[in-house]
């Protein structure tokens, strides 16, 4: 049963290629996050396909998905839903928002203030709405998928570390090789649109149950005590590092841990390896460092404070 579901997987990677082209890592990292029960913040210049991306999984996998455009005028409301006066009955229903999907894509979500944003706080670490004093659940499977332009600043909002951590990954989509180019402009010229992924030939492979039953046979996936304290060893790494401000705090290591497992699973291991720790350092890593104004000022990065990381931290045998 696992073999075949490792298989499917494979498929629902081939089916989101036949509309996304040249996003290989981000296609793997949004199944892992999916596997893992986790939440991903999609960051790339405008025209990468991060919409598409998430458009086109979420139809291999037979999931809603509803996608919110965030503004400054956003209210909390719009997301959550609210309570509506009923005139003939006379009282008061709530109304659900578009949060109540398997998948939310908010679009540009630091476009809108922090009051808005605190809004999915609750739903992406307890996966409920509590309007008026009363929780309701979401659906099963539920997923964000926030995306961020990585060059426009003015009229954002930062978001706050608190909703930075919850994220599980940060995936960076860059522009596409000069042959993958070639290749979305052959699909264009020969009729492919984005707006009609059936026509593009994206067919469903698996549905909300098949993807339970994989996020539970990942939970069990094995990890060796030496391996754990390796994650360890890499959070407290960043802590330590003269460029940073505030490091990996232990929810990081769990997020790595849950990522290791699912990549481990997808790539048909019982077991997770130091290699496919380091193969979800950055992505799950990568957003959880605060760094000090004066590595900014210098171009110091992220993504290279992790790499120096890797190299120096003991690798167990």
């Amino acid at each position: 049963m696992t073999t075949q579901l490792q298989a499917q997987f494979s498929r629902v990677r081939d089916e989101v290629g036949k509309a996304v082209v040249g996003q290989d890592a981000a296609v793997s990292g949004l199944i892992v996050t999916l596997l893992a029960g986790g939440h991903v913040l999609l960051e790339g210049v405008p025209g990468v396909a991060k919409t598409l991306l998430v458009r086109a999984l979420s139809h291999a996998l037979s999931l809603d998905t509803t996608r919110v455009q965030f503004t400054p005028d956003l209210m909390p409301g719009d997301i959550t839903g609210s309570l509506v006066y009923d005139a003939k009955q006379g009282e008061f229903e709530f109304r659900s928002g578009p949060v109540f999907t398997n998948i939310l894509l908010a679009d540009e979500i630091n476009r809108t203030p922090p009051k808005t944003q605190s809004a999915l706080l609750e739903a992406m670490e307890e996966r409920q709405v509590s309007v008026d004093g009363v929780s309701r659940p979401l659906p099963v499977p539920f997923l964000v998928a926030a995306t961020m332009n990585p060059v426009e600043y003015e009229g954002t909002y930062t978001l706050p570390e608190a909703q930075l951590d919850r994220f599980l990954m940060k995936l960076t989509l860059g522009l596409p090789a000069r042959d993958a180019e070639i290749e979305v402009l052959n699909r264009h010229a020969a009729g492919f649109s984005p707006r009609d992924l059936r026509a593009a030939g994206v067919t469903p492979v698996l549905g909300a149950a098949e993807l339970a039953s994989a996020q539970e046979a990942v939970r069990a996936v094995g990890v060796a005590p030496d391996v754990l304290a390796y994650m360890v060893d890499l959070a407290r790494a960043t802590r330590e590092s003269p460029s940073v401000k505030i490091g990996v705090s232990p929810r990081g290591s769990t997020a790595l841990l849950s990522a290791s497992k699912a990549w481990a699973w997808l790539t048909g291991f019982d077991r997770i390896t130091p290699d496919h720790v380091q193969a979800m350092a950055l992505p799950v890593l990568r957003h959880r460092l605060q760094l000090r104004p004066e590595a900014e000022l210098e171009g110091v990065g992220a993504d290279g404070i992790l790499q120096s990381v890797l190299q120096q931290v003991r690798v167990p045998i």
